[in-house]
Parts: C-alpha cells; structure tokens; sequence
C-alpha cells in the first residue's frame, strides 16, 4: 500500500476538526478501523477514514447514538433509513421542549403559588393517552348511558384535543378546562342540559340557548328593559319559539325558566371559551347577556299569563 496515502491518528484530527482522543476513541470501537501500523506500532488510516470521521461528527452532532453510526458506516442500514427516524425523533424531543417552554411560560405568567406550579406541570405534561383518559371520564359522566348517534356528534364537538406543540394560552386553558371537568356539579348540570338538547338520541332538538339569544339580540342592541311592557312581545316570541323548536310542551314560565338558569351557569360560557382556545376554534359568542335579559323578563311574568299585548 503507498504509504503516502496513510493517515496517523495526528492527521486524521487535523483534518477533520476532531480532537486526537476522540479519533483514537471512534477507532478503538471499530468504527474507524486502522488500515495498518507504522514501523514504531502506531494506528495508520486510509483515505476513507477522513470521509467516515466526516460523517460521525455530522451524525454525532444530530444526536445519534454510537450504535446507529456503526450500523451506517458498516452499510448495515442506510443513510437515508437512518436520516428519517432520527428526524421523527427529533421532531418528538422538539414537541416536547416545545410544551415545556409553554409551561414555563405560562407558570411565569400566573405568577402562581408552588401548589398551582405543581398543578399546571403535572395536568399540561400528561401524555396524549393520559389526557385522552381524563377526557373521557369527564365525557362519559356528561354522557354516559345516553345512547345515539346525536349523543356521539355532541359530544365530539365538547372533547378538547390540546396540539402537540401548543401555544402557552392553550396550556393554560388545558389546565384551567382540566380542573373545570372535576367539578361535579358542573358535570351533572352538562348532562342535564345534553339530555334536554338531545332528546330521544335521534335527532337533537335545536338548543333553546341559541333560540333566546337570537330572538332577544334585538332587544338587547335597542337597549330594551326587560322589566318594560314592549318587552311582553319579546318575551311572547321566545316562548312560542321555544316550544314549537324545542320540543317543550307549551311557553310554561316555570319549566324554561329552570332549563334557561341552568344553561346559564358561568361555568358551561367558560367551558366552550376555553374548548375553542385549546382547539384553535373562533371564540364562541356569550349567551350570558341575553339570558340574564330574558330570565329576568320571565321570572317578572312567571305568574302572568304571556301572551301578545
């Protein structure tokens, strides 16, 4: 073999940038395997040397292990093969620091106590499959046992699905919508309203909140009192309405009152804002407003009959 094509450990370091050490290292561990030795005993390369130290520092500085860069250079795999997991496997380190900053970001934000810090990393780092499981529990006691493809549809509309790689105000309203769906009061006031909404699980009935904030939004822009006797034809309207689309057995003060208080629990608006946050959605428009006009309306007139002036 031409000895001016031989390479000692010193040339392959300058060449390449590596440290003697870690030449000798990568050797030692048959990686780049010496072509010869000198007449004094020491470790001669050949050219290709250069070129596989070359690609181990490129690998090694993507983070791939020792095994996987032997398994390239002994064309055991190849690179292409190898280039592709390892990017997947970045890209899953990259979801995760990724939510990490989030957190942090977003404990810094809240300012919050060292219970509230504990609380915001443990619920915002669940796993996918874990996250799936704390949602479905809270689904399945909103859900569970009313059978039906209008339960099914209603349902994925309410299930959150945080991004792998989500903003920080996504993380905190996971966290805040994760604590929300313990509550379970407002866990058995969601399954009443479901019920009501749904009916027989075939077809759902359309929602008496989205009746009353439709039909009174007018009032509301005019600035109507609820309390003022013009508002006896608002109040006329949205009864009838309610029970020819609703399927209520007639404008019964007493009974869409009940169902109009329940639907308007603070805590149901919170749920749908934070829900549209962590999936991306447009934030939903309030209801609260014209179902605070309209119970107030209903309950002067609960005892009155209601009808057209």
């Amino acid at each position: 073999m031409n000895g001016d094509a031989l390479h000692s450990i010193g040339d392959l370091a300058r060449r390449t940038g590596l440290t003697v050490k870690a030449v000798r290292f990568y050797s030692d561990r048959g990686i780049v395997p010496p072509t010869g030795r000198s007449p004094a005993g020491h470790r001669l390369y050949g050219a290709d040397a250069v070129a596989r130290l070359e690609l181990v520092r490129a690998l090694r500085d993507l983070g791939v292990g020792l095994a996987d860069i032997r398994r390239v250079v002994d064309r055991e795999v190849g690179l292409p093969e190898l280039a592709a997991a390892h990017a997947e496997a970045l890209a899953v380190q990259i979801r995760v620091l990724r939510l990490r900053r989030a957190v942090a970001v977003a404990v810094a934000r809240r300012g919050s106590s060292p219970r509230e810090v504990e609380l915001v990393h443990r619920l915002a780092k669940l796993s996918e499959d874990e996250r799936g499981r704390l949602v479905d529990d809270f689904l399945n006691a909103v859900f569970g046992g009313l059978d039906g493809p209008a339960f099914a549809g209603v349902a994925r509309t309410m299930t959150p699905e945080l991004p792998d790689d989500p903003e920080v105000e996504q993380v905190e309203a996971w966290v805040e919508l994760a604590e929300l769906t313990r509550d379970a009061g407002f866990r058995d006031g969601l399954r009443e309203l479901v019920r009501h909404h749904v009916g027989d699980g075939a077809v759902p009935r359309p929602d008496p909140v989205a009746v009353v904030r439709d039909l009174v939004a007018p009032a509301l822009a005019a600035g109507l009192s609820p309390l003022s006797p013009e508002a006896d034809r608002v109040v006329a309207e949205v009864t009838t309405a309610v029970a020819a689309r609703c399927g209520l057995p007639g404008p019964e003060a007493d009974l869409l009152l009940s169902r109009l208080e329940t639907a308007n629990d603070p805590r149901r608006d919170r749920y749908l804002r934070l829900l549209a946050t962590i999936n991306g959605w447009a934030a939903p428009e309030s209801p609260g407003p014209a179902l605070d006009w309209f119970t107030r309306a209903l309950r002067a007139r609960r005892r009155e009959p209601v009808g057209e002036p």
